[in-house]
């Protein structure tokens, strides 16, 4: 079956948990992407929600569905988030961010009662770190924190490089809050709560990919159907 199919089952797995009047905050990426899409055809059937999307991709996405939005200054306290993620490890630890999503990702999921992911099985990993972890960064003062970001990366032993994300043209991806993204390979991550709190402290770094204690429940989809992970 092809990824394509599988993450939009586990989407639609992800919608039967929605409810009439919800808050919703709504993902970024090819998976989450799915959930929208099928959100907008409940919308169209009736359904009464309101949400928060995580991107300005995903906003437009929204709003040409009819699917109705709301910010977390209108409406700070949500009743559940949808998302995807680049690897769901143990106890439901996510990398996230491939997208250059994560700093609203994160707002918002943090603004959730409930976070869950939807996923093919391919994104089930033990421990987390062959995706290289997202790093959102200022401009200001790029070169200092890259090296400071490198050299927490070797310290938690990583095995690549830490390097900027370019687009396709070559340019440095921006995100939507206008800062840069830096992709760091681990390969295995072991600790990363320590590594979380590490990157949190080099000035500069706005916020990195990695979702802990965020997440309740994962729906992922394979060849044998779909299979729910809580934490």
């Amino acid at each position: 079956m092809l990824s394509d199919d599988l993450k939009r089952q586990a989407a639609a797995m992800a919608l039967t948990e929605v409810q009439p009047g919800m808050r919703l905050g709504l993902g970024t990426g090819s998976t989450a992407r799915h959930f929208v899409d099928l959100l907008g055809e409940r919308v169209r059937d009736g359904l009464d929600c309101l949400c928060v999307p995580t991107s300005e991709v995903t906003a437009a996405q929204a709003a040409g569905l009819g699917i109705p939005l709301t910010t977390l200054d209108e409406t700070p306290e949500l009743d559940l988030t949808v998302d995807g993620a680049d690897e769901i490890g143990p106890g439901l630890s996510l990398i996230k961010g491939g997208g250059a999503a994560l700093l609203r990702e994160k707002i918002v999921a943090a603004a959730s009662h409930r976070m869950i992911v939807i996923a093919d099985a391919s994104k089930v990993v033990d421990p987390l770190g062959k995706f290289p972890l997202p790093i959102e960064v200022n401009r200001f003062g790029l070169g200092a924190t890259s090296r400071m970001v490198a050299a927490v990366a070797a310290a938690h032993g990583a095995t690549g490089a830490v390097t900027l994300r370019l687009g396709k043209a070559g340019d440095p991806v921006v995100t939507d809050g206008g800062h840069l993204i830096l992709d760091a390979l681990f390969g295995r991550i072991f600790n990363p709560e320590a590594l979380s709190a590490d990157l949190h402290n080099v000035p500069g770094v706005v916020e990195h990919g990695l979702f802990l204690r965020l997440c309740d429940r994962a729906y992922v989809a394979g060849a044998n159907g779909i299979e729910t992970m809580d934490a």
